[in-house]
């Protein structure tokens, strides 16, 4: 099973939008995909993909619960199906609290002389459920602030996918990709795969081609260049869907630019594959669209 994390420590940078077209290319080539959003912030996958509706219900069952071991049913029951056959985990007003929760359960568990790892129970959660078994590809796209969880994410994946932001305010963070990284394992003490870096909201001036530049320099994988869509995004946004839906479905006209960005997430998605060693069985031409020979493209 391929399994990855997207993470960046800096905010506003498109993770969030990036995984949800991430696991719709996957999807789209005849991949089944999960998708575990970790982000306690509202405005998340949660909302994009129109699954928000419980996250304040205090009835429900969540995975905060299936975390510190107090499950209300099945984990599966907390799977939900949105666009493209993708499962997703909805986020819950839970995961605020869920570094409390956890060490209110680790203290528990001590008192009866047991152990309680607290950045190892996602991965429990989703091993006793077998979610290798049933799925090909796992995403999970945690908060870009530090805590359990960034660290149960990454404890479950192993592997990151980092979006970058070509930008003078966004140069620092560029600069210490491979420092993050390496801090990342050594807290966790684990190894961390860096799968690709990908920029985002480029605009192709020289001052972004260096950072780009620095990027590759420092060896990390740059699959595909992602540039400026902030139209195409904020549609995506409105009308909750990814970008593969918004263009589809909520464009009249085809625009050459926007099949490119498409394009360029099924080559990412292609990449990914590929560097977890699986094989897509239907994956489609890169940007294209069910009904693409009955819309006018418009450059």
């Amino acid at each position: 099973m391929l399994s990855y994390a997207v993470y960046s420590e800096a905010g506003g940078v498109g993770k969030t939008t990036l995984a949800a077209n991430l696991a719709v290319a996957h999807a789209r080539a005849g991949l089944d995909v999960l998708v575990v959003p970790l982000d306690q912030q509202d405005g998340d996958l949660s909302y994009l993909f129109d699954v928000d509706q419980d996250r304040a219900s205090t009835d429900v069952d969540t995975l905060v619960h299936h975390l510190v071991g107090r499950g209300k049913g099945e984990f599966a029951d907390l799977i939900q199906t949105v666009e493209h056959g993708i499962d997703i985990i909805p986020e819950h007003n839970r995961l605020e609290d869920l570094g409390e929760a956890l060490r209110k359960e680790r203290e528990a568990r001590s008192d009866f002389g047991e152990s309680f790892p607290m950045w190892t129970q996602l991965q429990r959660v989703l091993r006793e459920a077998a979610i290798h078994n049933h799925y090909d590809v796992l995403i999970m796209d945690p908060p870009a602030s530090s805590g359990p969880h960034l660290y149960n994410a990454l404890d479950a994946t192993r592997n990151l996918v980092l979006p970058v932001e070509p930008s003078g305010k966004g140069q620092a963070s560029v600069s210490g990709l491979d420092v993050l990284v390496r801090n990342l394992e050594e807290q966790l003490e684990i190894n961390i795969g860096v799968l690709a870096a990908v920029p985002n909201r480029v605009k192709g001036t020289r001052d972004q081609e260096e950072i780009i530049e620095e990027v590759s320099e420092q060896g990390f994988d740059v699959p595909v260049i992602l540039r400026d869509r902030t139209s195409l995004l904020e549609g995506c946004w409105r009308e909750r869907c990814s970008a593969f839906t918004y263009v589809r479905d909520h464009r009249e006209r085809r625009r050459d630019y926007e099949l490119e960005t498409l394009a360029k997430f099924d080559t990412l998605a292609r990449h990914l594959e590929a560097e977890g060693g699986l094989e897509a069985p239907n994956p489609p031409e890169p940007g294209a669209l069910e009904d693409d020979d009955e819309m006018e493209v418009r450059a």
